[in-house]
């Protein structure tokens, strides 16, 4: 009897170990930072809480947006994203095809949204505008 208990609570623990071990390899978090570190595209949102805001890492950036939810076609829905970095520093060697790209995401995400950025992108973005 004992023998036997013994297996099943050694069977139980290797299925929580592997239960974690699976659950750690697909945090979305998890995911993002190692994005964020090799500097490659990633959005980490959730797109049903509108309160969340959404962070985005490009080229070792990390971006943040805020939603904004109004009425589009009758329906509340996202009609516009703030986004802007801490990191201007960074923003050194992109260029305005790189923003273009990022609209382009998060216009497929949010197809009613209307994206703005933030001052120092805002800037850029009007200079190359008037050009």
């Amino acid at each position: 009897m004992t023998p036997l208990l013994f297996r099943f609570l050694i069977g139980i623990a290797i299925s929580i170990i592997i239960y974690s071990v699976v659950k750690y390899i697909r945090d979305p978090r998890r995911s993002f930072e190692s994005a964020y570190n090799q500097g490659r595209f990633f959005i980490y949102d959730d797109e049903e809480n509108v309160r969340q805001n959404l962070l985005i890492t490009y080229r070792g950036v990390l971006f943040e947006g805020k939603k904004y939810v109004g009425v589009a076609e009758e329906k509340f829905d996202v009609i516009k994203i703030l986004i802007g970095t801490e990191e201007t520093d960074r923003l050194r060697g992109l260029k305005k095809d790189d923003f273009y790209f990022l609209e382009k995401e998060l216009i497929l995400r949010y197809p009613k949204a209307k994206v703005e950025w933030r001052s120092p992108i805002l800037e850029f973005m009007r200079q190359i505008e008037k050009q």
